[in-house]
Formats: C-alpha cells, sequence, structure tokens
C-alpha cells in the first residue's frame, strides 16, 4: 500500500509479507493507520478528519494480488475493472470536504464495490471485534457462519416464512384495530349506492336534460324566430305578393337555363343555382317541421327541471358530472364487497397464520438441532486452539436456549418466542480452569482471556471459511509472557496457509513474523516514506529491545531479542 496525507502519515509505503507480517512502533507513530488505509481500500467510512491537516486529500493505493477466476476477481471485472498481470489495484481518495472517490482496476466504482470485495479478501479484527464478539446476536451469528449449509438452508425457508407471518399478522390486526372504522366506511358506501341506485341516472343523462330544459325554456321565440325564416325563403301563405328567397332563386335559375347551352361556364353556375333552390327547400321544409314538432308545455318543462335537481344531489356528492358518478358507484360497489368479506378474510389470514406458526416451529426445530450439533464441534475446536495459546486447561461451550412466549411457535410441547433469525438464544460460555463453572465469555474471562478466544474463534474459522488475509489490530492487548509466545507460535501457523498482518506491541508476537515493518516518525511528528521501513538483522534485534525493554542498547534486552528471534525460527 501507498499512503498519502493520511493522519501522521505524510507519504509512506507499506510492503506486506506474503505470510506474517508485524507491524511494530512507539505509541502514536502512526501504526493504526496501516489498519484505517486497509479498511478505506475496503469500502469504509471515509473521514474527513483522517485527512492531514495542511492537505486537500488523503490516498491510499494498494496492489492485491489474486488469481483470476477468484470471486472477487469475477466482481471486480463486472464492475469494469482490469486486472494487472494477476493483480487488482484499488485507490480510495477522501477530501478535507468529506467527499470520498474509489477507483478499482482503473475504473471509477461506487465505494460499496470495495465493501463487496471485502468479504472476499480480507478478514479484520480489532479491539471493537472482541467486544462485538460479547453480544449474544454476535456469538449467534459466529456459529451460524461456522456451521454452514446446516444452518444457512433451514434458516433461508425460516426467514421466508417468518416474513410472510409478519405480513400476515399484520393484516390481521389492521383489519381488527380498524374494525369500527371499516364499518362506519360500509355505512357510507351503502348510503351513496341507495341514493344513487334510487335515482338511476343514465349516462350523458345530465347533458341531454341541460340542452333539453334549454329549449323548452325558450320554446315561444323559437317557433317565432323558426316561422319567419321559413318565410323568408317560402313565402307567407297569407302574404301571396310578398317576395321569397326560394321565388327569387327560381327566376334566376329560369334565366340561366334559357341561354346555358351557348356558354359551359354559363351553364355550371345555372347547376349551381339548382342546387341552392334545392337546399332552401329542404331548408324550409325543416323549419316548418320544427315549429310544428315544437313542445311548449310548462308541465314537460318542470319534469325537466326536476330530474336536474335529482341529478344534480348526486353529482354535488359523488363527481362533477353522470359519468363521475356512475365511476363513484362502481369503486365504491367493488370496495363494500371488500369490506363485506373482512369476516372471511379474518378467517382465511387465521387460518394461513396458524399454518405459518407450525411451518416456522419445525424450521426453528431444525434450526436448533443444527446449531447445537454445530456448537459442540465449534466448541471443541476452539477449546482445542485454547490449548495452542496458553490456556490447556480451558474448556468453550455454548448455551443454546429457548423463552416460553404465550404467543410464540411451538416446538416441542414448548411455546416459545421467535424472532427473525429462529428461537434461540446463543451464548458463548468459557471455563478458565478446572472447577470453574462455565459463565459467558463477556463475564468469565480477562482481557487477554478474551483476545486468545478471539484469535482461537477466528482459527478455526480460517480453517472453515478461509479469507486470503487476516489482519489482526492489537487483539493481543492484555497479554503477556508465555501466552504471548503462544499467539505468535499460532498466528505464525495460520500464516502458512494465509497471510496475517498484525499490529501489535508484544515482541514475543512480533519475532514470529516472516517479516517486520517499523513504523517512526520524523522530527515534525510525520511519518514519511522513509518511516515505514522493512526491519533485518541488527534493526530487528534492536527494535524488537525496545519493545522488551524500551532500550535498543540494552545487552540483557538484545540477548532476549535474540533468543525470542531463535525460538521462533526454530519453531517454524
Amino acid at each position: 500500500m501507498r499512503i498519502r496525507s493520511l493522519g501522521v502519515i505524510d507519504d509512506a509505503v507499506v510492503e506486506l509479507s506474503p505470510g506474517f507480517t508485524a507491524v511494530t512502533g512507539e505509541t502514536g507513530a502512526g501504526k493504526t493507520m496501516v489498519v484505517t488505509s486497509l479498511g478505506l481500500l475496503l469500502g469504509g467510512r471515509a473521514d474527513p478528519a483522517l485527512v492531514r491537516i495542511g492537505a486537500k486529500n488523503a490516498v491510499v493505493e494498494g496492489r492485491i494480488a489474486m488469481p483470476e477466476g477468484a470471486p472477487a476477481a469475477v466482481r471486480a471485472e463486472e464492475a469494469g475493472a482490469e486486472l494487472d498481470d494477476g493483480a487488482l489495484l484499488v485507490s480510495r481518495t477522501v477530501s478535507a470536504e468529506g467527499r470520498s472517490r474509489a477507483h478499482l482496476g482503473g475504473r471509477s466504482v461506487p465505494v460499496g464495490v470495495l465493501a463487496e470485495l471485502a468479504d472476499e479478501l480480507v478478514a479484520v479484527h480489532g479491539q471493537t471485534d472482541q467486544q462485538g464478539l460479547l453480544k449474544l446476536s454476535r456469538q449467534r451469528q459466529a456459529l451460524d457462519r461456522y456451521a454452514g449449509d446446516a444452518v444457512a438452508v433451514p434458516l433461508t425457508k425460516y426467514g421466508e416464512a417468518y416474513r410472510r407471518l409478519r405480513t400476515v399478522a399484520a393484516e390481521l390486526e389492521e383489519i381488527g384495530t380498524r374494525a369500527r372504522e371499516r364499518a362506519q366506511e360500509a355505512d357510507m358506501l351503502r348510503f351513496g349506492l341507495d341514493e344513487i341506485a334510487a335515482v338511476q341516472p343514465r349516462p350523458g343523462e345530465d347533458v341531454e336534460l341541460a340542452e333539453e330544459a334549454e329549449r323548452l325554456g325558450h320554446a315561444e321565440a323559437l317557433a317565432s324566430a323558426a316561422t319567419a325564416a321559413h318565410a323568408a325563403l317560402a313565402g307567407n301563405p297569407e302574404d301571396p305578393e310578398g317576395v321569397d328567397a326560394a321565388t327569387l332563386v327560381a327566376g334566376a335559375h329560369r334565366a340561366l337555363e334559357a341561354v346555358r347551352s351557348h356558354d359551359p361556364a354559363l351553364a355550371s353556375l345555372a347547376d349551381r343555382i339548382g342546387e341552392i333552390g334545392i337546399l332552401l327547400g329542404d331548408v324550409a321544409g325543416e323549419l316548418a317541421g320544427y315549429a310544428d314538432d315544437l313542445d311548449a308545455d310548462p308541465l314537460r318543462l318542470a319534469a325537466v327541471e326536476e330530474r336536474r335537481a335529482a341529478l344534480n344531489a348526486l353529482t354535488r356528492k359523488y363527481g362533477e358530472d353522470v359519468g363521475a358518478v356512475l365511476a363513484w358507484a362502481e369503486h365504491s360497489a367493488a370496495r363494500l364487497t371488500e369490506l363485506d368479506g373482512d369476516d372471511e378474510r379474518i378467517e382465511e389470514l387465521t387460518a394461513e397464520r396458524d399454518a405459518l406458526r407450525g411451518e416456522l416451529g419445525a424450521y426453528a426445530r431444525e434450526l436448533t438441532d443444527a446449531r447445537t450439533e454445530a456448537a459442540e464441534r465449534f466448541a471443541a475446536a476452539v477449546t482445542a486452539e485454547l490449548a495452542s495459546l496458553a490456556m490447556p486447561h480451558a474448556r468453550v461451550s455454548f448455551a443454546i436456549r429457548q423463552t416460553d412466549d404465550p404467543d410464540g411457535v411451538e416446538i416441542g410441547g414448548r411455546t416459545v418466542a421467535y424472532g427473525p433469525s429462529g428461537v434461540d438464544e446463543v451464548e458463548l460460555l468459557l471455563a478458565p480452569h478446572p472447577g470453574a463453572p462455565p459463565r459467558p465469555v463477556a463475564k468469565g474471562a480477562s482481557g487477554g482471556e478474551l483476545s486468545r478466544v478471539m484469535l482461537a474463534v477466528e482459527v478455526v474459522f480460517a480453517g472453515t471459511d478461509p479469507v486470503p488475509t487476516y489482519l489482526f489490530d492489537e487483539v493481543d492487548a492484555g497479554v503477556g509472557g508465555k501466552a504471548a509466545v503462544e499467539i505468535g507460535r499460532r498466528l505464525a501457523r495460520l500464516a502458512k496457509t494465509a497471510q496475517v498482518v498484525v499490529v501489535t506491541h508484544l515482541p514475543q508476537v512480533a519475532a514470529f513474523a516472516d517479516r517486520q515493518l517499523l513504523v517512526e516518525k520524523t522530527n515534525d511528528g510525520s511519518v514519511t516514506r522513509s518511516g515505514v521501513k522493512v526491519l533485518q538483522g541488527e534493526e530487528r534485534i534492536r527494535e524488537l529491545s525496545r519493545m522488551l525493554a524500551g532500550q535498543e542498547d540494552s545487552q540483557t534486552a538484545r540477548a532476549h531479542a535474540e533468543e525470542l528471534l531463535a525460538t521462533a525460527r526454530a519453531d517454524l
């Protein structure tokens, strides 16, 4: 990795060994920035406070070796990244304003893509992870992870049934708690539908009646106008000498007919005048019929206005016109059918709920059995690892229990509480020495013991669900003496099958590393390119001496450091 302007680090390159790399240095020298840098490359949260004062941004670049076809490589290529000679180039930039950018294989990608790769590439553990292990939910997750498909398969089925049960229960509760509101809604809908049914409106009836009312309200004026227009077109029988349009047009047509044979143009005009005469006759006839048919009956007008009033009463309540009223009635009838079917729906939902609880009980029992079987193997494996970590008499076990709940699911004659992950409460127990009762690891383990339990758990995981790289950030805190030597030895063994990076204060752990990196500040308090260096030979002995006694030149510390290195080499 290359780290620039991150925390106390100005510009430094960190070269990690394929096996076991120990990162050491004085407190506050910037060792934790190595962990922070790797976290950023793996999609961790970008904190602008990490940017070195005076810098515009912090940059972390990494080169991760991975074979083609590996899951992480496949996911990276899906995101558009390209491998560079079997390695993936990753970079993360964090600005002082808080903006963050990520690049993968030369392509800009969302930070979430880096986080997706993290699970396949690196397992990071620090003091916060130890605290997380104290939570019962994390302990259950750890056991489930170890159990693999034996738990994962029934847990998937259980989760599907659980989510459906939650949906059914919520609908039942909604129907029950809103029973009064739904009854009131049903009554309102019935009233509206009855009111509309009593009027029986027809589509478009309001428009037709409006037109009829307008006509009936002006019947005398309409009749007078039609009569006058008819007289102008066809003549008035009471005035035989009057001139009308039909007579004038007929005279014009006769005049042209007499000479049409002399000029085709005039003949065409004569034909058009003839058509006008025919049209005048048709219009005159329709005007006569209109005047004869026009009804000025005030009783009919009253009936029309009464019907319009009934329709207006509906449109004021249910829609802007009769069409909208009829649409409301159709929708409301369907809603009323739904509301009236509540009792039947409640029966259906209740039956489905009971059936789902039965399914949940069966899946939960399968989960409990699988967890119980895996817990015995997991506890035995962790106990064996603790024997290698200077806790030969410690015993790890799991308590798997359920809580009675009358509203829960039935398992083996008991009705127990259930949740999204089953009915089991899983708790990791530790008996640190013979005769000591198993106690929750949160209460039964000291800080040093908890560190070793955490390491033992991770080593067991490495055998069942390995990742290429493990990073431990001072998980050896609170440990010393022989236990520290055993932790170093166990980490070295883990490094035979994976890359292991450990940030440590313990010389007993650092001595077992294949490569030891020293992080040290310059006089101005920064870590420069030369501030992260690989220690070899005399330099490594001096650093181990400092870690042992705080004095690089102490002959006693040097002798002890040389002895530690010799012991580590002999063990490997």
